[in-house]
């Protein structure tokens, strides 16, 4: 009986295996990764072809104004207009998302992977965390103009502008990265093996010794990936900016403001100037700074993915 019961088993798993190997026409699923292929370099040669014009657009303005388009700030006038407030602008972003998000995210990740009980709150929280990451990006510009605005001027940093400031933005676009940096923290986390947490346990460390002496470390490049991700992105958001009463023209400080009234007074991004510059009735903006601009802000997020390969493989560990 036994003989002919592992008779049965080895038929069928034999049958199983041809079915798998051989069985059914292969002519689908060739047609399926032609499919695929042709897509992906369809792709890339629409890529290719609009960074190509793109660069060929901008060429003519790096070739005949060199570093100077970098440095100089905005102006009227297309002969000697830049991008180095937009650059200033977006940087106060980025310093502000990364103070506030980056803390925040990475402990409500802790939180949530190591402390949190697995029930049904836990879940509902984190299914939320991951539905809010799909919001789209002008949605946070509304939640900043309806909150953050009043509060950065009920606190005193209204400013000229009424609280649509630089330190509104970097609190609204801070709302808008968070969820993605509890995600990708929270995933590092979870990648880090168990056998890890138990030595820990296994020579008498408390649980907080060892999230940070052994579940932090190794989750390290994860985590440090994901946030110069995020960050990359809050660098080239536009639609909240323009949301929260962001600069679109000319401007330009007092040349005795100080630090605070810059912070609290009109201000600018990268990704706004491009999108002010190509809606410019004069051709020269929109036929060679606009281009220009955005080779800018492309050099400036290829940097940014380029550090978080980097820091990736640097930081990464082996088990």
């Amino acid at each position: 009986m036994t003989t002919a019961a592992t008779r049965r088993e080895e038929a069928t798993r034999a049958a199983v295996e041809k079915a798998i190997t051989h069985g059914g026409p292969k002519l689908g699923s060739l047609a399926f990764r032609l499919l695929l292929l042709a897509l992906l370099v369809m792709s890339f040669v629409i890529l290719a072809a609009l960074l190509a014009d793109i660069a060929s657009s901008a060429w003519p303005t790096f070739a005949e104004r060199g570093p100077s388009f970098v440095m100089n700030g905005l102006s009227l006038n297309p002969a000697t207009a830049g991008v180095w407030t937009g650059i200033v602008g977006s940087l106060i972003i980025a310093f502000i998302v990364a103070i506030l998000a980056f803390p925040v995210g990475v402990a409500a990740a802790i939180y949530l992977e190591e402390y949190a009980p697995d029930n049904r709150r836990t879940r509902f929280v984190d299914t939320t965390v991951r539905n809010l990451a799909g919001v789209p990006s002008i949605v946070y510009g509304l939640l900043g103009l309806a909150i953050f605005v009043p509060v950065v001027r009920g606190i005193g940093l209204g400013g000229s502008t009424g609280g649509k400031n630089v330190i509104a933005a970097g609190i609204t676009m801070a709302a808008l990265v968070l969820p993605i940096v509890i995600i990708t923290s929270a995933e590092a986390i979870r990648s880090v093996p168990n056998s890890i947490r138990d030595a820990g346990y296994g020579v008498g460390a408390t649980q907080w010794e060892v999230i940070s002496s052994h579940v932090l470390p190794s989750a390290l490049p994860g985590i440090l990936t994901g946030t110069v991700l995020t960050l990359a992105r809050a660098f080239g958001e536009t639609a909240p900016l323009l949301v929260i009463g962001v600069a679109t023209g000319f401007f330009s400080p007092a040349g005795d403001a100080t630090l605070l009234d810059q912070l609290t007074g009109p201000y600018t991004a990268l990704p706004v100037v491009v999108f002010s510059w190509s809606r410019q009735t004069q051709a020269a903006f929109a036929d060679t700074l606009a281009p220009a601009a955005i080779v800018v802000l492309l050099t400036v997020l290829f940097a940014l993915n380029g550090f978080a390969i980097w820091l990736r493989n640097r930081t990464e560990g082996r088990w």
